[in-house]
């Protein structure tokens, strides 16, 4: 295979993903794995989009990530995403992600909101809220 035809498959699998997580039977509001290649696809959706810009070495990012996911089955008007800065370093500098845990809301690729820390549920809440319909 040529890449040509496996960067088609791959869009194509990422297109049926994505589809999948936002039909309703899709109770669980499933949390999105961004990268370099789907970060700006997702991003400028109309809908609220709730990034976490976490590491695997991060203590605060581990304590966080139980809260993002009760949060991501809460608000279903959000899609909920997460980005592992280690592994998307060209992203995260691009946008200003300088300390993690970082949440940054994102409606039509612009940041509209941003909490940096563990800021536990009751800062994630106040977050999501805000953008919910």
């Amino acid at each position: 295979m040529d890449d040509d035809e496996i960067e088609q498959i791959k869009k194509k699998k990422l297109a049926e993903m994505m589809k999948r997580a936002r039909t309703p039977e899709n109770k669980e509001n499933e949390i999105i794995e961004l990268t370099d290649a789907n970060f700006d696809e997702i991003i400028s959706s109309d809908s609220p989009t709730l990034v976490d810009f976490w590491a695997e070495w991060c203590g605060p990012c581990k304590f966080m990530l139980p809260v993002f996911s009760r949060l991501a089955k809460k608000y279903q008007s959000i899609r909920f995403a997460r980005l592992n800065v280690d592994q998307a370093q060209s992203v995260a500098t691009r946008i200003g992600v300088y300390a993690i845990p970082t949440f940054i809301m994102f409606k039509n690729g612009q940041v509209v909101d941003k909490a940096v820390g563990a800021v536990g549920e009751p800062g994630l809440h106040m977050l999501a809220q805000k953008y919910s319909k």
